[in-house]
């Protein structure tokens, strides 16, 4: 018999990703065309931080390689919220985006287009959250779940990867070792990616459009009856925002200062 063993994480998908001995089923989409050819692209590269296209089943879902280890899901483990951890996971964004250099998104139709400025430039994977990147012996060594990846400059991946994981929202919402460290996690983060001059002075202002966009994702899809989307968009989603939004409005200067400093 065949052994379908479901995946933690995820939010549009949640409980339809299954495990099935060393591969992974998940529903395919609209844009699957588009992430698949993603995914070939970054295997002929040579890159080995995402999972592999294998086709797809009888059932209609795409399969994918299983990548083992472990995601930083809830309840939350002390070595993902590590600064070692933060530090690795940028280093694997930027050599993403480095891997995806070449690759020619125009045929393709996309999820959830990124807003200009920031949509040319590269690819971005727009959902770089916890449970997206897979950790082997402490470090990150492959992003998974491309739903939502489209064309997008590197340093809307970057402000997404620094609102997630620093994390840059309102010290209210954080619960663990990393509150009251943002302006110290957010200087790793750009450091251990490499980000140059222009992209730090500008990621706070990526930032708040990267929340704006993501909060406006998740507010539809809750709206749309989406699972995942619903049982996150809750009756404090709103107000969260907003602290957020109004967090990043007070401390911008010094985030910046931070960064370039």
């Amino acid at each position: 018999m065949t052994v379908e063993v479901p995946l933690l994480g995820g939010t549009a998908n949640r409980g339809q990703v299954h495990r099935v001995g060393e591969t992974v089923r998940r529903p395919m989409r609209p844009t699957s065309a588009a992430t698949h050819a993603l995914l070939r692209h970054l295997a002929d590269v040579g890159f080995s931080g995402a999972p592999r296209v294998l086709g797809v089943d009888d059932a209609g879902r795409e399969v994918l390689s299983y990548v083992h280890g472990d995601a930083v899901t809830v309840p939350l483990p002390g070595w993902g919220l590590a600064d070692a951890a933060l530090g690795s996971m940028a280093e694997l964004l930027r050599a993403f985006h480095d891997a995806t250099t070449g690759f020619d998104p125009a045929p393709y139709d996309w999820s959830h287009p990124v807003p200009p400025p920031y949509d040319g430039g590269g690819i971005a994977h727009n959902d770089p959250n916890l449970d997206n990147v897979v950790f082997r012996g402490g470090r990150a060594v492959a992003l998974i779940d491309f739903d939502l990846a489209a064309p997008g400059a590197p340093i809307w991946d970057v402000a997404a990867a620094a609102r997630l994981w620093v994390p840059l929202r309102s010290p209210a919402d954080v619960d663990d070792v990393r509150r009251g460290r943002a302006t110290a996690r957010v200087r790793l983060l750009a450091d251990a990616y490499g980000l140059d001059e222009e992209g730090r002075a500008g990621l706070v202002a990526a930032v708040r459009a990267s929340h704006d966009w993501m909060v406006d994702i998740v507010r539809k899809g809750a709206a749309a009856g989406v699972p995942g989307f619903a049982a996150y968009w809750g009756p404090d989603a709103a107000a969260r925002a907003r602290r957020t939004d109004a967090w990043l409005e007070r401390n911008a200067e010094s985030i910046t200062t931070a960064l370039t400093g």
